[in-house]
């Protein structure tokens, strides 16, 4: 028994050592990445090995444009969409949780997370898009490493330029491009606000942006986009 207690105690420790390793690695980057751009993310690599199970030569589109060669419109259209509190939080909404939980109490499953964009940047930086409650406990330190390093203007910058917008696009400016055949510092109101529109669920709305539902995303955020503030 006493051997048994010992292996466990052993194989305890060593898993405690690997979830410590992870974390220096992964707040190794977030500091790295105050100042330098990420090339890549854990989003974006899950999004080209889907690419290359169709064709092997595939490559990602994605181009990578400072936070001043973003549109006002769009980051207005994001947070408004997203985030309506991104400036008066820590990382977490906690009225955005809580109503989370309440939903997944009902469905009796995880269906809704409650995220902020920091921690939508969290999870798309390092992790999957698993829906489990540990993905979601490792996000949370994540998120707390990036709040409390970075200012919300870089954090809604790296978020702009990294997430997706359809099969293999990522960021503002490839998105911009590749919708409206213009720089995302060129984006209309109406323009930003649809591809907000795009954001939960990219890959469906980049062949169904006809649709009723999309037309009604996009209307909703148009009418909030005024309500919010940007970083400056």
């Amino acid at each position: 028994m006493k051997a048994i207690w010992g292996g466990l105690w052993r194989a305890a420790l060593i898993l405690l050592g690997l979830f410590m390793a992870w974390q220096v690695w992964v707040f190794a980057h977030v500091l790295w990445w105050i100042d330098h751009n990420p090339t890549s993310s854990a989003f974006m690599q899950a999004g080209l090995a889907r690419l290359h199970e169709k064709t092997p030569q595939a490559e990602l589109r994605h181009q990578w444009v400072p936070y001043e060669k973003i549109s006002i419109h769009l980051k207005r259209a994001i947070i408004a969409a997203e985030d309506a509190r991104f400036l008066d939080h820590e990382g977490f909404d906690i009225e955005g949780i809580q109503k989370a939980v309440e939903k997944n109490l009902k469905k009796g499953r995880l269906v809704a997370g409650g995220s902020t964009i920091s921690q939508q940047l969290a999870k798309n930086l390092f992790l999957s898009s698993d829906r489990s409650f540990v993905r979601k406990g490792q996000e949370a330190i994540i998120t707390l490493m990036i709040e409390t390093t970075w200012s919300k203007r870089r954090i809604l910058e790296v978020y702009l330029n990294i997430i997706e917008w359809g099969n293999g696009i990522y960021g503002a400016e490839a998105a911009s491009r590749r919708y409206f055949k213009k720089p995302a510092a060129g984006l209309t109101r109406g323009q930003a606000a649809a591809l907000a529109a795009m954001v939960p669920n990219p890959r469906w709305y980049e062949n169904n942006r006809a649709s009723a539902k999309f037309a009604r995303r996009v209307n909703a955020i148009s009418k909030r986009m005024h309500q919010v503030q940007v970083p400056k």
